[in-house]
């Protein structure tokens, strides 16, 4: 998948006028690609039209018009676009409660080795979270972890011929048991594959 530029990238002016138009079209391609995992886990996978909306609105919201601070978004979040062999996604832990939630990190600690996925009955899909800083500490996690999966060619030949996208949760304070993703969220994550002919 193509690496964003600023050449991809709306002026500030031209933003403000697309916006709205811009979100709705953001926010239909975003549904299939927000897996629910439980009541309190959420993956959000990305893909170029993700962070092209992310970054459009870091430059909004932080009024960024040079172009060293937009080369600087851009170089941010282009490393959360898919390279054609593999899934990004932002893993978020999402408790309205402060107290409950400042608990939950305590206890989930670990949370992101135990995210899995897998292409029927293959094998689990190696993950690779947050690759840029460690997020987890003894005492407690991150609300917030960026994960990358990288498949394999027997995945991506399994998912060609038809086979489902499994996944579950192995953390022992928030088990998952494997569920099947829906069509529509599949056929989007295949998007992002490069599957050959």
């Amino acid at each position: 998948m193509q690496k964003l530029t600023r050449a991809d990238l709306f002026s500030l002016e031209q933003y403000s006028q697309k916006r709205s138009e811009f979100r709705q079209r953001v926010m239909a391609h975003k549904k299939p690609r927000r897996i629910a995992l439980g009541a309190h886990l959420t993956l959000c996978f990305e893909d170029r039209l993700t962070m092209q909306y992310q970054i459009q609105e870091m430059l909004r919201v932080e009024r960024i018009f040079e172009a060293a601070g937009i080369e600087e978004e851009i170089a941010a979040y282009n490393p959360l676009i898919p390279d054609g062999s593999n899934w990004k996604a932002t893993l978020m832990i999402e408790y309205d409660d402060v107290e409950e939630r400042h608990e939950a990190l305590k206890k989930l600690v670990g949370i992101e080795d135990q995210v899995v996925l897998r292409i029927g009955n293959n094998p689990p899909i190696p993950c690779f979270p947050d690759e840029d800083i460690e997020r987890s500490r003894e005492e407690k996690t991150s609300a917030v972890h960026f994960m990358r999966w990288e498949l394999s060619d027997d995945d991506r030949q399994a998912l060609a011929a038809g086979e489902p996208i499994i996944a579950a949760v192995e953390h022992p304070e928030y088990p998952i048991a494997a569920h099947e993703l829906s069509g529509e969220s599949r056929q989007s994550l295949m998007a992002d594959l490069d599957l050959g002919d």
